[in-house]
């Protein structure tokens, strides 16, 4: 377990690096305006020049890299030129991610309530009307674009609860429309392979058996079937709710969420690039994260599970 732990870090740290290195190198062959501002239009070339110096822009590529990475291991992740000129983006970021966080985690509950049960329920009825019901939700979820269904829950749910279309940090129901949109996905993917695990467990020869010795069903399925299907399903839900909770970039910027979504959006059409390196650096590592605790969780679960061997490997 410690040797395979350590292994993912490093590869995750070197993932990361990686990741870092090519976000920096594409942002620096970006237009300099999104360095200096909406005032880069009335500068002189002069003047454009002594502003790239002093920001260290004109230092080598590996200088720069450098100088990024040893502000990073410091906690800073730069300064924001356009967005709020000279701000710092740490504090910047400070008063957002509550409102992320929030908000994501209701939806990521709001998601688990829903979408296990639903894939069991579709397990159990497997062929019958309710698995043909939510699979056609999953249908539904995953081939129509999001920004449909994002729009029509906007438009009929905010007249239908008589709330506001935007959202508004004093007013609780204004809440219910984001959370609901920010959790259909996770509830139609967590359905799909909750239903995928517990076919696969409910067609097991110890089922069989079981079910041939008496076991009462309902002991089978508490004790045998939904633990053992769970437990693949655990491998899913770190990622899926680190990205959940870091906030839905566009549910936040349709509903006017103050969230890190919703602000990576306006940074990207602003063109601020450090603000836009920050936050993707950000996005970056919550995804990485998120697949290092699942492989780490899924072992703790089931110890029979080897993950230093070939069959462990992703």
């Amino acid at each position: 377990m410690l040797k395979y732990i350590c292994k993912r870090v490093l590869f995750a740290v070197g993932s990361l690096l990686i990741i870092t290195a090519t976000i920096f190198l594409l942002l620096r062959l970006m237009p300099v305006e999104g360095y200096l501002g909406a005032a880069y239009e009335k500068m002189s070339p002069e003047t454009v020049q002594i502003l790239l110096e002093e920001k260290g822009l004109l230092d080598p590529l590996h200088v720069q890299l450098a100088r990024f990475y040893d502000d990073l291991f410091h906690g800073d992740l730069g300064t924001s030129w356009i967005y709020r000129p000279n701000v710092k983006i740490t504090t910047i970021l400070a008063p957002k991610i509550p409102v992320s966080l929030t908000l994501g985690g209701l939806a990521m509950l709001l998601a688990l309530l829903l979408g296990l049960p639903l894939g069991v329920w579709m397990s159990l009825a497997k062929g019958k009307w309710p698995d043909k019901l939510g699979t056609g939700f999953i249908v539904f979820i995953n081939a129509v674009p999001a920004a449909v269904y994002y729009l029509f829950i906007q438009l009929y749910g905010s007249s239908a609860f008589h709330v506001s279309m935007l959202y508004k940090a004093g007013d609780v129901r204004t809440w219910i429309l984001p959370i609901v949109c920010m959790s259909l996905g996770n509830i139609a993917y967590f359905a799909m392979w909750m239903r995928r695990f517990m076919v696969d467990q409910l067609g097991a020869d110890y089922v069989k058996l079981a079910v041939a010795k008496g076991v009462p069903r309902g002991k089978i399925m508490s004790r045998h079937v939904f633990r053992n299907a769970f437990v693949p399903m655990i491998q899913l839900l770190p990622s899926s709710l680190l990205l959940t909770i870091m906030g839905s970039i566009y549910v936040e910027s349709l509903f006017s969420v103050p969230g890190m979504g919703g602000l990576l959006i306006d940074v990207i059409q602003r063109q601020d690039n450090t603000m836009v390196q920050a936050l993707v650096l950000i996005y970056a590592c919550v995804g990485i994260l998120g697949l290092l605790l699942g492989d780490i969780l899924m072992s703790v679960a089931d110890p029979r599970i080897s993950l230093t061997g070939k069959e462990g490997a992703r």
